[in-house]
This record gives C-alpha cells, sequence and structure tokens, in this order.
C-alpha cells in the first residue's frame, strides 16, 4: 500500500512539474543559464519598431537624464504578460547584446524596464554614452525578429 501511495505522489509530482509554460523571473535569470525550454522566442508582429524619443542621437546633457521610450505594433506589458504581442523594454549602454536566444541580463549596462515602464530618470558618468532600446517578452528574451532601436550616442557633462 505505501509503495503504491509513492508511486502515485511521484507520478503527481512529475506531472505538476510540467504544467507551468512560463518560468519565474528567478528562474529565466539562474545563473544566466535558462533551461533549454525557455529559450525559444517570441515572433514579434511584421512593422514592430521600438526607439528612444529622449535623449536624441548627439544630445549633450547633465545628469539625471530622462529616457522616453516609443513603441509602435507591440503592446508594452509588465514582465510575464501572457498579452499576444507585448513586451517590455531593455536600455543597452555602452554594450551590445551578446545572445538574443536569452533573457537580457540584468546589471548596470543593461537596465530593465520589467513594469511596463515607457519613461525613466538614469544617472551616467560624464563622458559620451551609446544608448539603445531592445524591446523583449515576458520573460526577458528579445523577439523573432528583435524588435529594437538605433544606438543613440550622447554626451553627459
Amino acid at each position: 500500500m505505501r509503495l503504491a501511495v509513492a508511486a502515485t505522489l511521484a507520478v503527481l509530482t512529475l506531472a505538476a512539474c510540467g504544467e507551468s509554460e512560463s518560468p519565474s523571473h528567478a528562474e529565466v535569470h539562474n545563473e544566466g543559464t535558462p533551461a533549454a525550454a525557455v529559450l525559444e522566442r517570441t515572433p514579434s508582429p511584421a512593422g514592430a519598431k521600438v526607439w528612444l524619443i529622449e535623449p536624441v542621437d548627439g544630445a549633450v546633457l547633465k545628469n539625471p537624464i530622462t529616457v522616453k521610450f516609443g513603441t509602435e505594433g507591440m503592446l508594452v506589458a509588465p514582465a510575464g504578460s501572457e498579452e499576444a504581442n507585448s513586451g517590455h523594454h531593455h536600455l543597452l549602454i555602452d554594450t551590445e547584446l551578446e545572445d538574443y536566444n536569452a533573457p537580457v541580463p540584468a546589471d548596470d549596462t543593461h537596465r530593465h524596464f520589467g513594469k511596463a515602464q515607457t519613461e525613466a530618470t538614469i544617472e551616467l558618468a560624464p563622458g559620451q554614452h551609446k544608448l539603445q532600446a531592445i524591446f523583449a517578452d515576458k520573460n526577458h528574451i528579445p523577439h523573432e525578429p528583435p524588435v529594437q532601436s538605433e544606438v543613440v550616442t550622447i554626451t553627459v557633462e
């Protein structure tokens, strides 16, 4: 009898593990190596665009810097949202995205706006900086094809 109960519990436990289709934020960012199932990229609709409204290319600014994101053809939604054709903004600062098949890293050069923000205030060290907006899905993985802005170069005084 105990063996039958243990076997039933094992089957139920394994079945429950496979029910969740969307990993948690912690699972996606676990050691920077998401599970293979997480790596599937979400399609972006034809004509989808993202751009930096502010700052503009060539701007000379003082801290704090206002960053405003523009989006067309995609819904801005919080990370984890199951809404179709949606995602949220990420700002790359003085870097390029190395792996479009993995979640955007979360650090000082890869800023996440997973609460569906379309505007933010940031501080940057004096000097020249390159900024790029990248839109990513509920799991912070860029869409396919990528929805990203042109690189904007600014100078902070």
